[in-house]
């Protein structure tokens, strides 16, 4: 009997460290690779601009609430980012910049007023045909605001054939992204970074090392997973509620691009 109840309290013993270690492990930040791949570029990063994106990477992995939060949402809305970017024929390793924006967080507003998802302005948002009145606003809709996003992406690189330059003109906008880059990395596949790299590109390097191996993984709780409904409106959210048997406050509260809660009949 003595050596049953020892075997069990070492079986105990053993599955707290298996489990201990497990989370250390995980809660440890990822380290900056000397080189990586960002789209179809090669990234090489000196050792001081590797120190600088640790900092960050470090930074975003401190809180594990926040952290955890941040991947779930990433675990939900990056199936749809995915494909609006494969479509839109926008490397996929975009998807990053959302999460970097704004967190993934719908109505998400800067101190600039940007708002949504890819964090869009009235007119940059008119300018990618997106609709934001009082009524609807589709910088809150993930699959409108990233086909959106992947538009103003694909007509920046266009003018640099360089998908750095074209994520730094996301910040910069393209007049902006011209006169800092000029032509330097025009056609180039490989990236040298260092401490004279643009902050913002160094910042999303940041969120993608950080972010890439983590999302869905065994930290990532929530096991629920968005569906995508077309409706032909004009409808409610009230309405779709009763068709689909889900409560009205969830689709409220994941469509928030609907401001009034009603669906236009302009189209599906």
């Amino acid at each position: 009997m003595k050596s049953i109840k020892n075997l069990f309290l070492g079986n105990l013993i053993l599955s707290f460290l298996l489990l201990n270690f497990s989370f250390e492990a995980l809660a440890q930040a990822p380290e900056v690779p000397r080189e990586m791949q960002f789209a179809d570029l090669t990234i090489r990063i000196n050792e001081q601009a590797r120190r600088e994106i640790q900092l960050d990477v470090d930074a975003l992995h401190r809180n594990k609430i926040y952290f955890n939060n941040k991947a779930e949402r990433a675990s939900l809305y990056f199936p749809f980012v995915e494909r609006e970017l494969r479509e839109a024929g926008v490397p996929e390793d975009f998807k990053y910049l959302v999460l970097q924006e704004s967190s993934l967080v719908a109505d998400a507003v800067s101190s600039s007023n940007a708002v949504g998802f890819w964090q869009f302005k009235q007119g940059t948002a008119e300018e990618v045909f997106l609709r934001a009145d009082m009524q609807i606003d589709e910088r809150k809709n993930i699959v409108s605001s990233t086909r959106g996003a992947a538009s103003y992406l694909k007509k920046n690189n266009a003018q640099f054939d360089n998908w750095m330059c074209a994520l730094v003109s996301y910040q910069m906008g393209l007049g902006g992204a011209r006169a800092y880059f000029g032509s330097q990395f025009n056609g180039k596949k490989t990236i040298d970074v260092d401490r004279n790299s643009h902050w913002y590109f160094k910042k999303f390097l940041a969120h993608k090392i950080a972010f890439e191996n983590q999302i869905g993984n065994v930290l990532v709780s929530n096991t629920q997973y968005l569906e995508e409904f077309k409706v032909n409106g004009p409808s409610s959210l009230r309405e779709i509620s009763k068709n689909l048997g889900v409560s009205e406050e969830q689709l409220v509260e994941l469509n928030k691009w609907a401001v009034k809660g009603e669906i236009p009949g302009d189209k599906t």
